[in-house]
């Protein structure tokens, strides 16, 4: 095990700790003292597994978990009900449970935890107070796991920026790998290029699901409700840089096939050498929009210089393909960058 790894793991986990143990205190003292239950163990439960250590903390994701495991709950108590406790009724109740929670959500995790909640049913002797208190107490679990996602956030615009800088710091060493390609011919670095390019894409999902996150948090938690507008912009940069990746990948691709008659290509590496200062700068702006601005006027200066005739002039045709397949992918920086799509297609030259 890697200390530093654990540590880090630790230090980021501290916000999701800190809010899951609030809100299962809160929904244990609710049920027991508000309510008189003598042992809210599910009102624990489902608080716990409705938060839980994930990444994708939208309150539709604990709303859909804080029901799957009431409805598992419920269930339960219905065959406990009707039938009484044993052997049978227990595997009738988990088989159930769990066929609920797979039509719920896709979340195999998900539908464990529905079913853990139902064996708990139908295995611990039920506490006094008359049917359903267990269902009671499921309900309070995920109403305050929902209030605990709104009023104790985990600041999800942490998570969605550390993703952002793993993307540009993965789409800036793949180019820095191809500039080193193309000016030493050397098919290694050129397959360890295409490695890394094809493993972006889990890079560009946790983004994704991470920025999603964030602002559907921000716009039901009274104290990241004013940071919507700087989450909404980033949902552009994020959108433009899903797309730059992929192109990213193909203009890989064609290097690496490219280069394998050994010879350097100084042009296409400068070309590229400028994409990467473009990058760097875009990258810089996740912290200090400022840095937006230059980034457009990076791209917008390589925009109007991708002509083929005029970046390779004399070059063979496969090499001024290259700066075809460079077009698209600097119109998707631009986008990141936020300009229009139709904008910064007309930056470039008509060929």
């Amino acid at each position: 095990m890697r200390l530093d790894l654990a540590w880090q793991r630790l230090v980021s986990s501290l916000p999701a700790g800190l809010q899951i143990t609030v809100a299962a205190v809160a929904a244990y003292a609710i049920a027991h003292y508000g309510l008189g239950h003598p042992v809210p163990l599910l009102a624990v439960t489902v608080t716990v597994s409705s938060l839980g250590f994930v990444r994708d903390a939208r309150p539709i994701r604990v709303l859909e978990t804080a029901v799957g495991m009431s409805v598992g709950i419920a269930l339960a108590e219905l065959l406990l009900l009707g039938f009484g406790q044993g052997l049978w009724q227990l595997g009738v109740a988990l088989f159930l449970s769990l066929m609920v929670a797979r039509f719920l959500s896709g979340s195999a995790a998900f539908a464990i935890a529905a079913g853990v909640q139902a064996v708990l049913v139908m295995l611990i002797a039920a506490p006094p107070g008359g049917p359903f208190i267990r269902t009671v107490d499921g309900l309070i679990g995920g109403a305050v796991a929902l209030l605990a996602t709104a009023l104790i956030p985990r600041d999800p615009r942490r998570v969605a920026r550390r993703d952002a800088r793993r993307l540009f710091h993965e789409f800036g060493g793949v180019l820095t790998s191809l500039v080193s390609v193309l000016h030493l011919a050397d098919q290694g670095e050129a397959d360890r290029a295409l490695a890394r390019a094809r493993a972006t894409q889990p890079v560009v999902d946790d983004w994704r699901g991470s920025l999603e996150s964030a602002i559907a948090i921000a716009r039901i938690s009274p104290f990241l409700r004013r940071y919507l507008g700087q989450l909404e912009s980033q949902r552009t940069l994020q959108s433009g840089m899903d797309l730059a990746t992929r192109n990213l990948r193909v203009v890989t691709r064609r290097i690496d096939y490219l280069i394998v008659d050994g010879e350097p290509r100084p042009a296409l590496a400068d070309l590229l050498s400028r994409v990467l200062v473009g990058v760097a700068v875009l990258g810089q702006s996740i912290d200090d929009i400022s840095q937006l601005p230059v980034a457009q006027q990076t791209f917008r200066q390589l925009a109007r210089h991708l002509d083929p005739a005029e970046a390779m002039p004399g070059a063979p045709v496969t090499e001024q393909n290259m700066v075809l397949l460079l077009r698209p992918l600097v119109v998707d920086l631009l986008a990141a960058s936020g300009v229009p799509v139709t904008e910064a297609r007309e930056l470039l030259p008509p060929l």
